[in-house]
């Protein structure tokens, strides 16, 4: 590990000008580039106390044992140069968006004498016109089976074509009129060339002039009575529709733009792009990359449009792109997209209409991008053990732990005090398992206090179980009625499969014990979770937290947090257990605010359920005149009968208001209707919606 002091530059040696950097290891091997606007403020925030630097620049700083720079007259330039050197040389630090596959492209090759409609994927080539990139080739093929009808374009390979020429005889395509033919000279080179433009006028968009020219030849055929040509023509016009209905309508000003969204995280970032063009989308890709520097939403979105944009000229670049936010400075970045172009770029944020919706749907599809790679990455049964091994080599386990317990605490602004249990065993989530808690020990706003009594409660009931199924002994065999901390659980209760079961065969409740208690917070929470632990006299569960900030790891004791490798599959293990309670735990936070807001007078009311506070209210038509009604009035209501009637009455007159409102403008009363609530339906608003959650119990 090198000192940065150590190749750190003299002052005065970095100018303050526009510039590209480059960090280099001991290798010379460059590991990191870097462009600025002042070269010398730059250079000089890497150079700083290390304790201030980011975990990843520190990181960086430290393996690198060299730093050049050179010197560029505009940020223009300074973004291109930046370009081309992480393209050169690759470098281990800098973000660098990979496809998670290649996508395919629909392409026309214009650079030979007879152009050819194919799919390609990979490097773009010189003279060939790029349509997409779409999700699937199939998706190409479908819609090049539909145009052909209309312009048929050569299709074949070389091989194939020239196997015709030789032989005199086209392919089946040639014969069923889905193919013009030029191996055979049906067709004229400049013709056919004059053919496969059209076809990419159409894909380009321009699509009305087309079906205009259709329709108009299809009304004139009918009038002159040609009705077989006529509906070759009307077959023909509903080919090019059908193919124009597979990209629908997204922006009704026919706009060509680009819209770019991006989903991240503290580790990762999803990109995603949707290609509109003519008002249609008519390509979308996406990327997945590391964070393996600090970086911001807007360093992100230029580096995206780099990787973009960096070897396209033309039309290739849209008049247009969308983001979610812009790089700081814009100016160079717009202006080197209109380079690119060689026309103006807008770059903008949308802030409203259509193309504000549509970013949210990108945006959507970023979100479920990022999701699904994290929930491939953790599915996967070699990497899940080898993220549990290097969580036990981190923590200093004896063994990986196979079950992990994970507590988050909940609340808005002190009220609604709640905490989640999630589960996962083997590396995968059990939600069965899951559990809530409402806080009850205090009021108020405490997540240290707060983690303390759930950790307590969870392991209570935990030695509650061992001791009633006497698995829990003291020395003489007899089960162990006094503190949990001269108790010795046996052997079979070390697996988490196969464990004490009921009489009936279930899993009891918080029978198994987990090997890892993970906690949400830093060294506070971790310590109030150990102290609970302690008290209880359990010291066979290891405990760890997980501070959102810097992903770092907190043990009990410690006084420096423990930080994981960017790409240790353990840190993605205990991240995904993490966002997964704190998901739980806000959930059900939300849920009881929403109930506690719609609640009524009838909730208080004892053994009353939803049915009868139903039927009470569509009776009385309101709270008021249910609370002025007298008890035979109410026993009318089905179901109700003396003993309730007394009871709902007494609970009304005790949340009646205490007096009435009075105008105090003209002393006049001001009668109001109480609300039509019962309050009723919260009661199912914990779980509404939330099929995943719904086996989670409350504690």
């Amino acid at each position: 590990m090198a000192d940065p002091s150590s190749y750190r530059p003299r002052p005065g040696e970095i100018p303050d000008s526009p510039g590209v950097y480059r960090f280099r290891d001991e290798h010379r091997r460059v590991i990191y580039v870097g462009k600025a606007k002042s070269l010398r403020q730059r250079l000089a925030n890497y150079f700083q106390d290390l304790a201030n630097l980011h975990p990843r620049t520190r990181s960086m700083v430290t393996t690198a044992a060299s730093v050049e720079w050179t010197v560029v007259s505009t940020e223009v330039e300074a973004l291109q140069l930046e370009y081309s050197w992480i393209k050169e040389y690759d470098p281990r630090f800098n973000v660098k968006y990979r496809d998670d596959k290649s996508y395919p492209y629909l392409a026309v090759t214009m650079n030979d004498e007879f152009p050819r409609v194919q799919v390609m994927r990979g490097h773009k080539k010189k003279g060939v016109r790029y349509f997409g990139p779409y999700a699937h080739a199939w998706a190409i093929r479908d819609t090049v089976d539909l145009l052909l009808r209309v312009f048929p374009v050569r299709t074949c390979s070389a091989g194939v074509f020239k196997n015709a020429e030789r032989t005199g005889r086209p392919c089946l395509l040639g014969y069923i009129g889905k193919c013009s033919a030029p191996c055979v000279g049906r067709i004229s080179p400049e013709d056919h060339y004059e053919l496969a433009e059209e076809f990419c006028d159409f894909m380009a968009g321009r699509t009305g002039t087309y079906l205009r020219r259709l329709e108009k030849q299809m009304a004139e055929a009918s009038d002159e009575m040609e009705y077989e040509r006529a509906a070759r023509l009307r077959d023909d016009v509903g080919a090019l529709k059908k193919a124009m209905e597979k990209n629908a309508v997204v922006l009704a000003d026919a706009t060509d733009a680009d819209l770019i969204a991006v989903a991240e995280d503290e580790l990762e970032a999803a990109v995603q792009i949707f290609h509109v063009r003519g008002g249609r989308v008519r390509g979308q890709r996406g990327w997945v990359t590391d964070k393996v520097e600090e970086i911001t939403t807007a360093a992100l979105v230029e580096h995206a449009l780099q990787q973009l944009y960096g070897e396209e000229t033309g039309d290739a670049v849209p008049k247009e792109v969308l983001v979610p936010a812009l790089p700081d400075p814009v100016e160079p970045v717009q202006e080197w997209l209109t380079g690119r172009r060689g026309a103006n770029v807008s770059l903008r944020i949308p802030q409203r209409g259509d193309k504000k919706a549509l970013m949210e749907t990108v945006q959507r599809n970023a979100q479920q991008a990022l999701v699904l790679h994290k929930t491939k990455r953790a599915s996967d049964l070699t990497t899940r053990s080898r993220a549990l091994e290097e969580i036990a080599d981190a923590l200093g386990l004896d063994s990986a732990p196979l079950r992990i317990e994970c507590y988050d605490i909940s609340h808005l602004q002190g009220d609604d005090v709640v905490a989640s249990m999630v589960v996962f065993e083997d590396g995968l989530q059990r939600k069965n398992e899951y559990r809530r808690f409402q806080i009850k020990g205090f009021a108020g706003q405490d997540d240290v206090r707060s983690m303390h009594e759930v950790i307590t409660r969870r392991f209570r009931r935990y030695l509650a179980e061992k001791e009633k199924s006497g698995e829990w002994a003291g020395a003489d065999g007899t089960p162990v009625n006094g503190t949990p901390a001269a108790a010795v659980p046996t052997a079979e209760d070390d697996g988490v499969i196969g464990g004490p079961k009921d009489d009936d065969g279930r899993p009891r409740k918080f029978a198994y014990p987990p090997q890892l208690v993970v906690v949400d917070g830093g060294r506070p929470q971790v310590a109030a979770a150990r102290r609970a632990l302690d008290e209880l006299g359990i010291d066979d569960i290891a405990v760890c937290g997980l501070a959102k900030r810097l992903e770092e790891v907190w043990v009990p004791g410690e006084e420096d947090p423990l930080v994981l490798p960017r790409s240790s599959e353990g840190l993605y293990l205990l991240q995904r257990v993490r966002d997964e309670a704190h998901r739980f735990a806000i959930t059900y936070q939300r849920a009881k605010r929403a109930k506690r807001l719609r609640s009524g007078p009838l909730d208080e009311v004892p053994g009353l359920g939803e049915t009868r506070k139903q039927a009470l209210i569509k009776h009385f038509g309101s709270v008021k005149r249910l609370r002025a009604a007298t008890l035979e009035q109410i026993q009318e209501v089905p179901g109700i009968g003396r003993k309730t009637a007394e009871t709902i009455a007494v609970a009304l007159a005790r949340s009646a208001p205490a007096a009435p409102a009075v105008n105090t403008a003209t002393g006049e009363i001001i009668e109001e209707e109480e609300p039509d609530t019962t309050g009723g339906s919260s009661g199912e608003s914990v779980s509404a919606g939330l099929p995943d959650d719904r086996r989670g119990q409350e504690t």
